[in-house]
């Protein structure tokens, strides 16, 4: 046992346990042993434009030799912050807002809720401090985060979390609408993943994101979208709110900004909501040491222009049609229960615990992630057609002899 302590893993499970990554290119991860894997999860859900991608070294190495850090609170600020805040609002559903950075999608999620509450305070609303969230979402593991856990195992053990949380069951909007109707001048927002993704890969129902606009514009609501996940040409848009059809008011985003070569995160402000904050004629008392920080700044801008150079968000749709093809073959040969997704982000049902799949699909070569009975699947967007076929014959193979 080694003195690194493991994040969502068994403290006493020794270091010789895991899978020692050595290597990375492309779609393709090398452990020390020499032993190859198609990386079908973007290493977390994030790493939209492939390892080891020299144009994206570069830039970081490049800000790195000029200027490598400094603090972006008054009086100090740097370009290429400014330039990555651009390059960030210009693909969002709100080219005319603001962007907030950070380092996590936790300490995204944070921001956004603290944003809400204190715009809801800005409106002389102070009992409107209610966040709703709905069953199966994922937001993070800061405090804010855990207490918007809509996975209730990371909400327990921890003591007393941070109040006035409710949860809605995960597509029932009459059961969202009911909550309103009972609390609605305590709401101060709604917090949900455009498809909900750590929780198991669920698009929203026909009509579900729409409703909840409606339900947050009629009681004077925040409608937030997670967009850790779904950002960044993972659901076949720029944003999930793009691929839905659905404008929130905020969005946190991180991931696919960098495709993981920084640790950068942020929140998309609406230009309303912006107005709000501009109007306070106060200090906006937020900020993380590294909020802006020059490298990463580089990783975002960097990382969008190779996005848009390689025409990966188009790419996305592709990889989802071939994915769907894929899984509903194994669907009508009976080896899943069914499968939903979007663009590059899919999840199967298998009815069963999916741990001894996953382990057999190691075996092969092929990385995915088990979500109680199901698995999901995230590859980077540079994915080849032979290897996403890999995948899923992998996949099959594995299925077939776990049954």
């Amino acid at each position: 046992m080694t003195a690194f302590l493991h994040p969502f893993s068994d403290p006493a499970q020794a270091e010789g346990d895991f899978i020692n990554v050595v290597r990375a290119k492309g779609s393709t991860l090398w452990d020390d042993t020499g032993k190859d894997y198609i990386d079908g999860l973007a290493s977390l859900w994030y790493c939209q434009v492939g390892h080891g991608h020299e144009d994206l070294i570069k830039a970081i190495t490049d800000q790195l030799g000029t200027l490598a850090t400094y603090n972006t609170f008054a009086p100090f600020t740097n370009d290429v912050a400014a330039r990555a805040a651009e390059a960030v609002a210009a693909v969002s559903p709100h080219p005319d807002g603001r962007v907030f950075f950070g380092c996590s999608g936790s300490e995204a999620i944070d921001t956004m809720l603290k944003f809400a509450r204190l715009v809801q305070q800005e409106r002389g609303h102070h009992d409107k401090q209610i966040i709703v969230r709905r069953t199966r979402g994922y937001h993070g593991t800061n405090f804010g985060g855990t207490s918007a856990q809509g996975i209730e195992p990371n909400r327990t053990g921890w003591g007393d979390l941070v109040p006035h949380f409710m949860e809605a069951p995960a597509d029932d909007i009459e059961a969202m609408a009911s909550i309103f109707s009972e609390h609605g001048p305590r709401i101060a927002a709604v917090l949900t993943e455009p498809l909900q993704g750590a929780g198991g890969v669920f698009p929203p129902p026909e009509g579900y994101l729409e409703s909840l606009r409606r339900l947050c514009d009629d009681h004077g609501a925040l409608l937030l979208h997670d967009e850790v996940i779904c950002g960044f040409g993972r659901t076949g848009e720029w944003f999930g709110s793009q691929t839905f059809g659905v404008t929130p008011d905020m969005m946190s985003f991180a991931k696919g900004v960098t495709s993981g070569y920084q640790p950068v995160s942020g929140v998309v402000v609406s230009r309303d909501v912006s107005a709000e904050l501009e109007g306070r004629g106060a200090m906006l008392r937020h900020g993380y040491t590294y909020s802006g920080h020059p490298a990463g700044m580089a990783a975002v801008i960097e990382n969008i222009g190779i996005i848009e150079r390689e025409g990966l968000v188009e790419r996305s749709r592709e990889i989802g049609e071939q994915m769907s093809a894929g899984l509903q073959a194994m669907q009508d040969d009976g080896l899943i229960h069914s499968f939903s997704g979007a663009g590059a982000v899919w999840g199967a049902e298998v009815g069963r615990d999916t741990t001894p799949v996953r382990d057999l699909m190691l075996e092969h070569g092929v990385i995915v992630r088990p979500v109680i009975t199901r698995l999901a699947m995230c590859p980077p967007l540079v994915i080849t057609d032979e290897e996403i076929a890999r995948m899923l014959d992998t996949m099959q193979t594995a299925l077939t002899a776990t049954a």
